[in-house]
């Protein structure tokens, strides 16, 4: 996969990093937020499967 699409994901899977630590940041200071971010982070991951297979 070359060109935009691929920039994308790769994009589409810093974001879901940066989703995960915001979520483990939340939910050390006791933020119920957290869990969203981590089912945010697993739909993009979701989301980057399905256009890679």
């Amino acid at each position: 996969m070359t060109g935009p699409s691929a920039l994308v994901l790769s994009v589409l899977m810093i974001a879901a990093v940066a989703l995960i630590l915001g979520g483990v940041a939340q939910l050390r200071r006791g933020e119920k937020r957290g869990w969203l971010m981590f089912v945010a982070a697993v739909v993009l991951v979701g989301n980057v499967l399905i256009w890679t297979v």
